[in-house]
């Protein structure tokens, strides 16, 4: 087993592609919060669209934060990719899944 040699793991273009993926979601997430706040705040500002509008920004940081955590690490180390940790990729999706039910109870 020692003459076998392991084979060197060539990313390509994966790491470029990835983070141009999460710059796009990243893109996508501001215009649906900052809709969501205008939406919000549109109609007057009564306690509950401020706290809407604050809970629509809060989840918009949150996403950011992972999103530039993951564009970071995938820019540091192009020839072996980081793997996202658990903790990121529930955090990104929790904050995906909460942002469009505060738009959509926005827009109802």
């Amino acid at each position: 087993m020692s003459g076998v040699s392991e084979a060197v793991r060539d990313p390509g273009l994966q790491p470029a592609r990835t983070r141009l993926a999460w710059r796009r979601t990243t893109l996508s997430c501001t215009v649906a919060a900052l809709l969501a706040v205008k939406t919000a705040l549109h109609g007057g500002t009564g306690p509950l669209s401020v706290v809407a509008a604050a809970l629509c920004l809060g989840v918009w940081l949150g996403f950011l934060r992972v999103a530039h955590r993951r564009i970071t690490g995938l820019a540091l180390n192009e020839a072996a990719p980081p793997l996202m940790s658990r903790r990121g990729a529930a955090t990104a999706a929790l904050c995906t899944v909460a942002l469009a039910v505060f738009a959509a109870a926005l827009v109802a």
